[in-house]
């Protein structure tokens, strides 16, 4: 088996595949090699469409190519906010990037002294 580099045509991160991978890849996203991020940042976006105008895979990756080419920056930050991403649309939070993370309403008792018995 031989490995080749195979660059990602959304992010542009590259990764170590055999050719029988780069294929298997690019037989499912229209011709397109994605890494593993952008091929489930894609299927996520496939599955979560409504039922009046469902995505097909080929109209999920032009916007998943739109989504990265809006962010040039190290594709170590593009993958980490496509994760962020990825997980906020799993978990229903599909809250604005800017709202910051607040603490709990409920207070924890670690280190108040009457917990403790001398």
């Amino acid at each position: 088996m031989e490995i080749e580099s195979a660059k990602c045509e959304c992010c542009g991160l590259k990764e170590d595949c055999t050719q029988d991978y780069i294929n298997e890849v690019k037989a499912k996203f229209d011709s397109k090699w994605l890494c593993g991020l952008c091929s489930e940042a894609v299927r996520d976006e496939v599955n979560r469409g409504n039922s009046k105008k469902p995505f097909g895979v080929e109209e999920a990756v032009k916007a998943h190519m739109s989504f990265c080419r809006k962010y040039k920056s190290n594709p170590a930050i593009r993958v980490a906010d496509g994760m962020r991403q990825m997980l906020r649309r799993r978990s229903g939070d599909l809250s604005s990037s800017s709202k910051k993370y607040s603490r709990s309403s409920t207070t924890s008792q670690v280190g108040d002294e009457s917990s403790f018995k001398y």
